[in-house]
């Protein structure tokens, strides 16, 4: 394998190796344990609640921190370092989930704001990345490469987790729920070790714009502070950021909590479990299949067909009644849900200007982030106004005013 080749290889199995958060902590195991046992006795619509602001917290962090490590990476050539100093930390917190006894939902939030605040983080550099291991007309396919194979190391970890759960016995453990409290360590290695091809195997960038004298963090703070007056000259950037943060919101919050929501409805663990593993293992080949079919059609049109199924989704999961229909929709979820997420990542890395990926990238983790400070807790808060059902409404209004914004981006200034 040549080097540009192994490096792509190396940045894509950095997404297998993080997606195992994603997947068997923040849309599998950590919802129903949320529920189940560590809001033990509490109503499911103030457990969703719970977890609504738990999300919601630590994307406040780092809403509020974004773009200002995204301008010091890009100033001090630090991209990888800072990926790691907040993976690291996030490691360790998934493993502590671990230990959380019964009925401590305040020290569980508490450990999973910390996991998810390093997950989140170090995505921020990984995005960056991607201008740096690619050159740009191959951007799409390599986007849609990280995340195919984050949807696979994600599942087939998944995967082991779910079939500890439901055979317990055959691992040496008691029950379901030291399996899936097993599964929070699990995580943590696995995260770890395939995080080295990246580590060893793609080269920091280095600097990628020059400072203009004094400290780093004060050059970077200018920096950010004259892209923020700036942004108004950038028309495109601001107007695909307004849309991005709308129709994201609904894509994160239908991850973070489809799993607590079918769990209120009355769907048995073992039916939620099997139809995430649906949505991994349709979503590996799903997700570099629009990565190509983005470079074929344009990536707007591929984010359109995205949030097309996700209306239908939406509409449909306000009334299902039967687990058929709740598989069904996680099939269609795993044929859109990467390729949303990869074609918005390198359509955005065509707009954005050279040498200053950490510091755009910053912004666009920020209306991410910030899209999961809002959404999570309306899809809780309406199912505690109108009933759980009706939560899922509350998410048609993001998709469409997103897409409708989008078509207003024009790809170049």
């Amino acid at each position: 394998m040549n080097r540009s080749r192994r490096t792509v290889w190396s940045w894509a199995f950095y997404d297998w190796a993080n997606s195992a958060f994603a997947t068997v902590v923040l849309a599998g195991f950590f919802p129903l344990l949320f529920q189940d046992f560590w809001n033990a006795g509490a109503p499911a619509e103030i457990a969703n609640l719970r977890l609504g602001w738990a999300n919601a917290a630590a994307s406040l962090v780092l809403v509020l921190s974004a773009p200002l490590l995204g301008a010091l990476a890009d100033a001090a050539g630090a991209h990888k370092r800072i990926l790691f100093l907040f993976a690291v930390p996030g490691m360790a917190a998934t493993a502590a989930l671990t230990i959380v006894p019964e009925g401590a939902w305040l020290t569980a939030s508490l450990l999973f704001v910390c996991a998810s605040l390093g997950f989140l983080g170090a995505n921020l550099l990984y995005d960056a990345l991607l201008v740096q291991v690619a050159p740009p007309a191959r951007w799409h396919s390599v986007s849609g490469l990280g995340f195919g194979l984050g949807y696979l190391g994600g599942g087939l970890l998944y995967l082991v987790c779910v079939a500890a759960a439901l055979r317990p016995e055959l691992f040496g453990l008691s029950d379901s729920t030291e399996a899936a409290l097993g599964a929070f360590t699990l995580t943590a290695i696995w995260w770890a070790v395939f995080s080295l091809p990246l580590l060893l195997f793609v080269p920091e960038p280095g600097r990628l714009r020059e400072t203009a004298g004094g400290s780093l963090w004060r050059d970077s703070i200018g920096q950010v502070w004259q892209t923020l007056r700036r942004l108004r000259h950038h028309r495109t950037i601001a107007v695909f950021l307004l849309a991005y943060w709308l129709y994201i919101d609904g894509v994160g919050t239908v991850i973070r909590m489809a799993v607590a929501y079918g769990r209120a409805l009355g769907f048995e663990r073992s039916n939620l479990i099997l139809a995430l593993l649906l949505v991994q293992f349709v979503g590996f080949p799903a997700a570099i299949a629009f990565g190509h079919l983005g470079e074929r059609i344009g990536p707007r049109r591929g984010i359109y067909l995205g949030l097309a199924v996700y209306l239908l989704v939406c509409i449909w999961g306000t009334f299902i009644r039967s687990p058929w229909e709740f598989f069904t929709i996680a099939v269609l979820i795993g044929l859109v849900q990467g390729g949303v997420q990869s074609l918005s990542r390198s359509f955005y890395a065509r707009l954005i200007p050279a040498g200053r990926s950490g510091e755009f990238f910053g912004f666009y983790n920020l209306m991410g982030k910030f899209a999961a400070l809002i959404g999570p807790p309306l899809f809780g808060l309406f199912g505690t106004w109108f009933g759980i059902r009706y939560s899922m409404l509350a998410l048609i209004v993001l998709f469409v005013a997103g897409g409708l914004l989008l078509s207003r981006v024009r790809e170049h200034d």
